[in-house]
């Protein structure tokens, strides 16, 4: 069994705004969401559902999902 190293998605969020040079609200019109919303992530306040997380990766072709949901760095 391999060892796990949890990465909440807030940090994970913030590292692809980052790497993308975007704003919260930026990224929220990529994906066909609210700005609040994409704040609440970033608070750790909330968590996209699946229909989001396939947005993201639909958007940002060059991001794994592995990543994307934290199984890899």
């Amino acid at each position: 069994m391999r060892e796990k190293k949890e990465i909440a998605f807030k940090d994970i969020l913030s590292a692809i705004l980052k790497e993308n040079g975007l704003t919260q609200t930026q990224f929220a019109g990529a994906i066909g969401v609210k700005q609040s919303q994409v704040s609440e992530w970033l608070k750790g306040k909330a968590k996209p559902g699946y229909d989001t997380l396939r947005s993201i990766l639909f958007a940002f072709e060059d991001l794994s999902a592995e990543y994307l949901l934290g199984l890899e760095e």
